[in-house]
């Protein structure tokens, strides 16, 4: 059997991440950068004001705090508004968030520390230090500041930097289109009885769902009935108009299956039986340099490979710098039993952060490679070495499949 690492590394030697292409900011949220995103503008863009208020010049306000002071308001400033009148000493200026600080005031007083007198005076029962309130330009960002790095993965924050920076376009690895497929006469999706030996298909949803969550755009092939040249054509077509595939079931060792049969034929791939449990068959290559993963048919299977194979190439064709999912180490809150097969056993664990501000986790119960239902509930998957098992109260390493 191939260890676990092995497959991996194969995979990922075999998934470089994709040439970069130029966007549009706004269109680059969910993307990763392929290039230093370095500051031309300085941000805020000129001194403006924190709070709602007046601006004034502080050493007018010594002593208001006990003994309020009147100013007279010699204007106003709205924010996107401007005003050429230099503030003198004795002066205020009505002034609202945002908007540039007059030229003279060195201090703004919230308007809460205020009150108006007539139309043309406030009332003013506070001090303030110079610089109160006040935003210096440049403050945020400087011309030349790095900003972020290539391998950055473009946040909605992010998104607004880029657009306060007047970075308009930027570099990044392009969303992959990945096609996902089910094959298979006995699978049943249009909600009808099922006949005799039929089932409904789940894995590509599944599998769809598992792919947005990645990142990508999923291209839906439907189900390509048992038939070698419909699935030959299906599969040269996604080839050529996608960046992966993904198909389920047919990977087994002594399985004849259309999909091993027709991959065998038309793609360079490599079948492996993984020391794993579940997920053990599992099938990576190529059709015209396109990746293929050949994900085992169990549902619960063919979930675990794709997070620990697919998914991380996957996000490597995408630029992540992060593959894998986050990992800790857990509390087992009780024991993870198992007996000694040679394989490592990847089991479904249900999450929860304690008081004690560790992770503690225990069983999903249902460990069967066709049990999904119980999978679904799994925040995470625990690493349990060959062996007897975790024994409760013992730490193991866990793989958090969710926030």
């Amino acid at each position: 059997m191939t260890p676990l690492e092995d497959a991996q590394t194969f995979v990922l030697g075999s998934c470089p991440p994709r040439a970069p292409v130029t966007v549009g900011f706004a269109d680059a949220e969910g993307l990763v950068l392929a290039d230093t995103v370095v500051a031309t503008e300085q941000v805020p863009p000129f001194d403006n004001t924190a709070v709602d208020g007046y601006a004034v010049h502080a050493a007018d306000l010594a002593g208001a705090a006990n003994a309020p002071v009147e100013l007279p308001v010699v204007g106003e400033v709205a924010a996107g508004a401007y005003t050429d009148h230099v503030l003198r000493r004795g002066e205020a200026i009505r002034i609202m968030t945002g908007a540039p600080i007059p030229a003279g005031a060195d201090a703004v007083v919230m308007v809460e520390d205020t009150e108006r007198v007539g139309d043309d005076r406030v009332r003013i029962s506070a001090e303030v230090e110079v610089g109160a309130a006040v935003r210096g330009a440049g403050d945020d960002v400087q011309p030349g500041d790095v900003l972020f790095e290539p391998g950055t993965l473009v946040t909605p924050a992010i998104v607004g930097v880029l657009a306060a920076v007047n970075a308009r376009e930027v570099s990044v690895h392009p969303r992959l289109r990945v096609a996902v497929m089910s094959t298979g006469d006995e699978l049943v999706e249009d909600g009808r009885p099922l006949a005799p030996g039929e089932i409904r298909e789940s894995n590509r949803r599944m599998l769809a769902g598992a792919l947005r969550a990645t990142g990508c755009e999923v291209v839906d092939l439907g189900i390509v009935r048992d038939d070698e040249d419909e699935l030959e054509r299906v599969l040269r077509s996604a080839a050529g108009e996608c960046d992966a595939i993904v198909t389920s079931g047919g990977v087994s060792m002594g399985d004849y299956d259309v999909v091993k049969a027709v991959l065998g034929r038309i793609a360079d791939m490599t079948w492996m039986q993984i020391a794993i449990k579940p997920a053990k068959p599992f099938a990576f290559g190529t059709i015209h340099g396109t990746p293929v993963f050949g994900l085992p048919g169990n549902p619960v299977s063919s979930l675990v490979s794709f997070e620990m194979l697919a998914r991380p190439a996957l996000r490597r064709m995408m630029g992540h710098a992060r593959l894998a999912r986050p990992s800790l180490v857990a509390v087992a809150d009780e024991a993870l039993a198992r007996r000694p097969d040679g394989k490592v056993h990847l089991m479904r664990v249900v999450t929860e952060f304690a008081d004690d501000g560790r992770c503690h986790v225990r069983s999903v119960r249902a460990q069967g490679s066709h049990q999904l239902a119980a999978t679904a509930m799994a925040g995470g998957i625990a690493i349990v070495p060959d062996g007897d098992g975790i024994p409760a109260g013992a730490d193991v390493a866990v793989l958090l499949l969710g926030p």
